[in-house]
């Protein structure tokens, strides 16, 4: 009994700022329902019941992170930068950012968005998967900037020029997509975990400072979904160009024919 009490302390907090944030957007479906929408009974109870189990969802969700998530991640952090071979922190940085990212639900949301709109021509998986490397370097390059001590701006300056080099090399719907998944990356999961271990780590390196060195990591978590997205927008742009350049050469041998 004492530990449900102690786990669920707080989470009358989270539910307020939940519902704060929710309520808004309630009160406005339920308005233009009644002055436009007007939906039949059962399908504006259907979503009002969607808004109350995501109501539910994101408290508990919210509230675990508090109470499990971020102090993981400082805990990890901590455990990690005292190991004896401090570079091993790149590696182990990289895949703990591919697997919060392949965890993220907004990413999810996204992805499946995406692969709907294109009608399959853009796959959820790819493009899961794609987020989640980009997550990954993002981490491994932080833990590498938190070892040589050099600036942020090393990464995003060039990072985001390259961005925009990239950015006119692909289509339009790539370009719009990479800066969402940028913002979509940074959801609850990378920004309460991994910038929690990234601090805990800066407060165990010699001549660190966690507060310089060990905050940025969620900027770089933005930038490189952009880049991983804009170079697979690229890679979809050349196969597109090699199999229109195939379409024209069958049809020139079956003109000749």
């Amino acid at each position: 009994m004492n530990f449900l009490i102690t786990f669920f302390a707080g989470i009358g907090q989270v539910g307020y700022e939940v519902i704060l944030a929710v309520a808004p957007i309630v009160i406005l479906f339920v308005l233009m329902n009644f002055l436009s929408f007007k939906l039949r009974r059962k399908r504006f109870l259907d979503i009002m019941k969607g808004f109350l189990i995501t109501t539910i969802g994101l408290v508990l969700f919210l509230h675990g992170v508090n109470v499990a998530y971020v102090p993981g991640g400082q805990h990890l952090g901590t455990a990690i930068a005292s190991l004896a071979n401090n570079q091993i922190l790149i590696p182990l940085g990289f895949v703990m950012g591919f697997l919060v990212g392949f965890a993220e639900p907004a990413i999810h949301v996204m992805v499946k968005q995406v692969e709907e709109l294109s009608e399959g021509r853009i796959h959820a998986k790819v493009m899961l998967a794609v987020i989640s490397i980009g997550i990954g370097l993002a981490v491994g390059l932080s833990m590498w900037r938190l070892l040589a001590g050099f600036s942020l701006y090393y990464f995003l300056v060039p990072g985001y020029g390259l961005a925009f080099v990239l950015g006119a090399k692909v289509d339009k719907i790539f370009l719009s997509m990479a800066f969402d998944n940028g913002g979509v990356a940074t959801g609850p999961m990378c920004s309460t975990f991994i910038l929690s271990m990234s601090v805990a780590i800066a407060t165990q390196i010699d001549g660190r400072d966690p507060i310089i060195d060990g905050f940025g990591v969620v900027a770089m978590i933005a930038l490189t979904p952009i880049l991983s997205t804009l170079v697979l927008g690229f890679i979809y742009k050349q196969k597109d160009k090699r199999d229109q350049r195939s379409k024209e050469k069958l049809q020139k041998l079956e003109e000749q024919q």
